[in-house]
């Protein structure tokens, strides 16, 4: 340390010798963690490109794009549209029901709940995120469906996608709601201040300066919200109904395939994986598949967020 008069140099400056040395020690364990999600994401393409590709070597490519055909991997059918529209009705429907809910409670969370209430609901809120899926998925056969679906529809089957689209909107609410509210709560109190004090109400505080203000968190939010959505995977194979393959449908009140309840189906023991050349490995060219969907709706989703994301 310099003496107290004489000039400070660059080395003065550089802080103390043990805490630089905790500082990076500190910054390698978060560079190795950066790392080893690299990497596992590197071996987890690695593991399902070989299999993919000798799928995609044993059957006919014009094949998996003909949505008449429908998904029986079992006898050789592997129409890839049947899967993905499945994917889409449910995840669809689920994001219907969790973008309201979700985005009301947190806004209510943030902007009008008191701090003892919301002492109380945050918690219950973050429980129910961790409700297994698969007691959703009974839920969704036993009361959704018969309750709610059927009771509007009389026309819907007993397995549909409605009540498994529903089910997974109220498995991905609270993901919603907890994301949003924090990206709600991050907003400057001077900006709420200056909006009542210029005679503004509190909905209009809300709905024009806050949710603007916090859109990049809600829009990201949603996003994790959806690709929660289309990972699901006990909802749809209990209540959706396509149990071996399904027919391409649209009619969320018929049942219907997703590509992990499609995984899912294919892969109930290894010794039921069977069929013709190829039904093995359309297990690895649908995760494949869903890795990369996955991987899109990241990078739209980050570069959405540093668009529109404001710094305060």
């Amino acid at each position: 340390m310099a003496a107290i008069g004489a000039p400070t140099g660059a080395m003065d400056l550089r802080g103390d010798a043990r805490r630089r040395r905790k500082e990076t020690r500190i910054r390698r364990v978060f560079q190795g963690a950066a790392v080893f999600s690299v990497i596992v994401s590197v071996l987890i393409v690695a593991s399902l490109l070989g299999r993919a590709l000798f799928f995609l070597s044993k059957v006919d490519l014009s094949a998996l794009w003909i949505p008449s055909r429908g998904w029986y991997p079992r006898r050789g059918v592997f129409d890839i549209p049947t899967i993905v529209m499945g994917t889409l009705v449910v995840s669809g429907i689920g994001m219907l029901v969790a973008a309201p809910l979700g985005l009301g409670a947190a806004i209510y969370l943030s902007e009008y709940a008191k701090p003892r209430v919301r002492r109380i609901l945050k918690p219950i809120l973050e429980i129910l995120a961790g409700v297994p899926s698969v007691v959703l998925g009974f839920f969704a056969i036993t009361w959704i469906i018969p309750n709610v679906v059927q009771t509007i529809w009389p026309e819907a089957g007993f397995f549909n996608m409605m009540g498994a689209g529903i089910a997974v909107g109220i498995l991905i609410t609270p993901l919603v709601a907890s994301v949003a509210e924090d990206s709600l709560r991050s907003v400057p109190g001077a900006l709420r201040e200056a909006s009542y004090g210029m005679g503004a109400r509190k909905r209009t505080t809300t709905m024009k300066i806050v949710v603007p203000a916090a859109v990049s968190g809600i829009m990201a939010s949603l996003i994790l919200g959806l690709s929660r959505a289309i990972g699901e995977t006990m909802i749809v194979a209990i209540a959706a109904g396509a149990s071996g393959g399904s027919a391409f449908k649209i009619n969320p009140l018929e049942p219907g395939q997703t590509m992990t309840a499609a995984m899912t189906a294919l892969a109930i023991g290894s010794d039921q994986v069977r069929g013709q050349e190829g039904t093995f490995e359309s297990l690895f060219f649908v995760g494949l598949v869903l890795f990369f969907i996955t991987l899109v709706l990241n990078i739209v989703s980050e570069r959405f967020v540093r668009r529109v994301r404001k710094k305060y």
